[in-house]
């Protein structure tokens, strides 16, 4: 079992470490223990302030968190070992191949989209892009997006819809290819169409070298891609776990359910 682990998270405290109010560190996790597989999608979901956003930020080593206690561990394709990412800056841990998709991508005016991209791969890649490659690339995955190629001469995320700026998180994903995707609320403020275009998107990328994090509210997103395992987050751990059956469940009966089984316990 332990060869196919692509991350191990064991007894994961966290806390908020920039308010500026008081400037007190507010504990969100309260020791997550989650591993997972090469080659799986996972669900995360829960009540809103469960602390999955939060999750997705200390994986990818957020500033404005702390761990307090436990780790995190990325298996390094070079060693074939998994270790430990605590010590390794954002950009580090996604040259290792982690990856995160932003709940509320951020606009930047001034930064052309093509251009952001392409050093983004020369990044990831440690080495320079021919131009006539990276367009090759580009236009082929536009093309399997259905996104407009006109997108990516404005500005990164400037005037996008919700759905241009989701689509274009997937863009990002499909260039760069990472070994773990994780995907805060990809669905949340979708329309339809756009749903389907952008799970259409992870389902291409999924393979048995990939592995996939859904963090999400709701089961429309997981009716387009099915999760391997499904767990249910509640004041910072995780408090049921199950296959994509759960999904189901949570729909007919809600989170307060399991919550209320789980401080009984």
């Amino acid at each position: 079992m332990s060869e196919n682990i692509l991350l191990e998270i064991t007894n994961l405290h966290a806390e908020y470490v920039n308010n500026q109010e008081d400037n007190e560190a507010i504990k969100i996790l309260n020791g997550i223990n989650l591993q997972i597989e090469e080659g799986k999608t996972h669900a995360i979901m829960g009540p809103n302030g469960s602390g999955k956003s939060t999750l997705s930020a200390v994986l990818m080593g957020h500033p404005s968190y702390k761990v307090t206690e436990g780790d995190i561990r990325f298996r390094n394709t070079k060693s074939g070992q998994l270790e430990s990412v605590l010590d390794l800056e954002p950009h580090e841990r996604a040259r290792l191949g982690m990856f995160l998709s932003f709940q509320s991508p951020v606009s930047i005016p001034g930064l052309p989209v093509s251009l952001f991209l392409r050093n983004s791969l020369k990044n990831i890649r440690g080495e320079e892009i021919a131009v006539r490659d990276f367009r090759k690339e580009l236009k082929e995955n536009l093309s399997a997006l259905e996104m407009n190629p006109d997108l990516t001469k404005r500005y990164l995320n400037e005037g996008f819809s919700g759905g241009e700026k989701k689509r274009m998180e997937i863009l990002q994903l499909s260039l760069i290819q990472p070994k773990l995707a994780i995907l805060d609320e990809i669905d949340s403020g979708l329309d339809i169409d756009a749903l389907r275009q952008v799970s259409s998107g992870i389902n291409r990328l999924v393979d048995a070298n990939r592995s996939f994090v859904l963090i999400t509210h709701y089961k429309r997103l997981l009716e387009y891609v099915k999760p391997d395992k499904v767990h249910i987050l509640s004041k910072g751990r995780i408090i049921k776990e199950g296959g994509d059956e759960l999904v189901e469940t949570l729909e007919k009966e809600g989170y307060e359910a399991f919550v209320k089984a789980a401080e009984v316990a």
